[in-house]
Order: C-alpha cells, then structure tokens, then sequence
C-alpha cells in the first residue's frame, strides 16, 4: 500500500463518510449505506477500495461482515504529514514576521 493509495481512497467524499461512519465502530455495509444515495453494488465498490488502501478490515461471522478502520492503514498518510512537519514551523514564523511588519 502506497501513500498515493491512502489519498486517492480518502478523496472521494462517499469514502470518506464510509470512513468517518466506522470511527464510530463496526458496521456492516447496510448500515454504511443507511443515508447516502448510492446502490449496494456501489457501496460494494467503495469498501473495496478502502480495503485495498489497507484503511479498513473486515470480520466475517458466518453470512455477516462487519467492517472497522484499520489504523495501521494511516501509517503511510502519518509519515508524509511528519515529512512535512519539520517545513511548517519556520514557514509559520516567517508569515506570522510579515504580517507584523505590515502592521507597523
């Protein structure tokens, strides 16, 4: 799974609300659908995505499938947030100097 993975599965607001809906714990996939417009099958799709970007796991108990975030599937979107994290400090520093001086 590649950082690029993690971000094309999270830029689709379904996805997203799919993804938002599990923080809350396990679902099924009625119950994800439960108030978004979309089609079984294409609710189908969405949770094969974020499955494919590691985000989610599924927990079969007999016919039923419950699915939950699987947070080692944010690993990859952690690390190039703290890739960054060392840049913004001193980015923030220097507006927050122009914005002072344009104060006086």
């Amino acid at each position: 799974m590649e950082t690029t993975d993690v971000f094309k599965a999270l830029a689709d607001p379904t996805r997203r609300a799919v993804f938002e809906r599990l923080a809350g714990g396990p679902r099924n996939a009625t119950e994800l659908r439960d108030g978004l417009a979309i089609s079984q099958p294409a609710m189908s799709q969405h949770i094969a995505v974020l499955r494919g970007a590691g985000l989610i796991a599924e927990a079969r108990a007999g016919r039923h499938v419950n699915y939950s975030l699987d947070p080692k599937g944010l690993a990859p979107l952690r690390d190039w947030l703290l890739r960054y994290s060392a840049f913004w400090p001193g980015r923030l520093e220097n507006l927050r100097d122009l914005l002072k001086e344009m104060d006086q």
